[in-house]
């Protein structure tokens, strides 16, 4: 068995998440406690309490589920003793890969994630652009309906989150008639996403920029195992690489569908998701239904994820 680990992305946040691994284990617990001392706020009441209108806002969102995500990682880890070939996750899960490898400190990726939130949401003003899930199409036919509604404005693939489910983003107008041809063209279902930005796109370039120096001031340290970047889809070869990847990821497609495929390539058989909720894994069923999924999202699955784990190693012991 060849395990790899991937972190949840934005749009999975909930109110209440994580408070059970605060209540039931102390590994869970710091990692809250370190994020309120590192943003200087009360974030775990936020994400414990609400409101979730406060809690959908992209710069405390992005914290919110980043610090949420490893403190589920670290109850796992508290539970078993087993370590990933490689991790990944869905753009701002990225950071928490970095910090699952050690190449991150908890405390800078969470300061950071804090701040990209802010120049995400402060480079395209409200109003101006979006996103869309497109449904039931292919790559390549997304692809083209961006093409040709970009000739109305900004339409660009923001995320390869499947084979047949592929995220376009750009300016309202032009989105409005990449509806139109995506609905023509045999799209099974075209849903506007509920964010206020178009995420990796090129509109998004003051916020690369601005994280560019940001960057600049993190000390990265060596990894602990492989982590794989959404911006190629390919393992990260160096720390020095991963300032470069960072910034340039908010204005690139996440291909997460490469992300994926990299890490089979790698013969990884089994691939742990943590996080709210499991959307990351219902996506790598459809892009490659040998691989095992399994999801921590609470209390109770991170139970049977454990016993599952501990029961395959002690097969493979035996044989």
């Amino acid at each position: 068995m060849k395990l790899g680990y991937i972190f949840a992305g934005q749009g999975a946040q909930k109110q209440g998440m994580g408070l059970d691994f605060y209540n039931n284990f102390e590994s869970s617990k710091a990692v809250f406690d370190q994020a309120n001392l590192a943003l200087g706020y009360d974030l775990k009441s936020l994400i414990f309490n609400g409101p979730q209108e406060s809690l959908n806002e992209t710069e405390k969102t992005q914290p919110a589920i980043l610090t949420t995500s490893i403190a589920m990682l670290k109850a796992f880890e508290s539970l078993i003793d087993i370590k990933p070939t490689a991790s990944a996750g869905l753009s701002l899960g990225e950071y928490s890969a970095h910090v699952c490898a050690g190449s991150m400190v908890f405390t800078d990726a969470v300061q950071l994630v804090k701040k990209r939130g802010a120049f995400m949401q402060d480079a395209v003003p409200m109003g101006v652009g979006g996103m869309t899930a497109l449904m039931g199409l292919s790559p390549e036919a997304a692809e083209q309906i961006a093409q040709q509604a970009s000739e109305y404005g900004t339409v660009e693939i923001c995320n390869y989150n499947a084979p047949n489910q592929i995220v376009i983003g750009g300016e309202l107008a032009a989105l409005e008639m990449a509806h139109e041809i995506a609905k023509n063209s045999g799209a099974r279902r075209v849903i506007p996403l509920p964010v206020s930005a178009p995420f990796h796109t090129s509109m998004l370039k003051p916020a690369e920029l601005k994280l560019e120096e940001e960057l600049a001031n993190i000390t990265f340290h060596e990894m602990k195992h492989a982590v794989i970047t959404n911006v190629n889809g390919r393992i990260v070869s160096s720390i020095d690489e991963i300032p470069t990847y960072l910034s340039k990821q908010v204005t690139s497609s996440v291909r997460w569908i490469e992300c994926v495929e990299s890490m089979k390539h790698m013969g990884i058989d089994t691939i742990v998701e943590f996080g709210p909720g499991n959307a990351l894994s219902s996506f790598i069923s459809k892009i490659d239904k040998s691989i095992k999924v399994l999801s921590i999202y609470d209390i109770d699955s991170l139970s049977a994820v454990v016993d599952t784990l501990k029961k395959q190693t002690s097969l493979e012991e035996a044989i």
